[in-house]
């Protein structure tokens, strides 16, 4: 082989490793990138649909959910749902034997739309007296949400309990 065909021969291969490197680096790696992002992005679209197509199948279930949740939140005057509030405190402590011994109310603006009243309260009674007023709470159809529970013992034997309980109130539409 003489030198003017190796010469070529060289530079026919330095070029075509030339073309390929700028074809990997032009064409293949951003198709190959964009192919994988694409893939990606299907995928979640796909798991998208998926549970928009389960919320379409529970729309029933959901919507009376939140119609029973808005119908039960607080009245809109804060003098009137602070009553209710209070009353229902009465109530739970009535049906469960357990005495309060203090109730702290306070209302929140957490948005335009909305209102909470939070609440705390301090009970005392026995094991079975707390868990009659707290399971008299969470079925009482009211719009409250437990926030937190500590409960103590008051003497060494642990029959009498102090219950420590912050909930909150919603209150849906508050007037200005």
């Amino acid at each position: 082989m003489n030198i003017n065909n190796r010469q070529q021969l060289l530079t026919v291969v330095a070029i075509a490793v030339v073309a390929i490197w700028a074809g990997d680096k032009l064409v293949f790696s951003p198709l190959t990138k964009m192919w994988k992002e694409r893939s990606t992005r299907i995928a979640e679209l796909r798991k998208s649909v998926s549970q928009g197509s389960l919320f379409l199948a529970r729309e029933r279930s959901i919507r009376s959910r939140w119609d029973s949740m808005e119908t039960n939140t607080l009245p809109s005057q804060a003098s009137v749902a602070e009553n209710q509030l209070l009353k229902a405190f009465e109530r739970w402590s009535q049906d469960s034997r357990t005495s309060i011994t203090s109730i702290k109310p306070q209302w929140k603006r957490n948005a335009d739309d909305y209102m909470t009243l939070e609440c705390r309260a301090d009970a005392f009674g026995s094991v079975q007296a707390l868990t009659r007023f707290l399971y008299e709470m969470e079925k009482d159809p009211l719009a409250l949400k437990v926030e937190a529970v500590e409960i103590t013992a008051r003497d060494n034997e642990g029959q009498q309990l102090s219950l420590a309980l912050q909930v909150s109130g919603l209150l849906l539409n508050p007037p200005e």
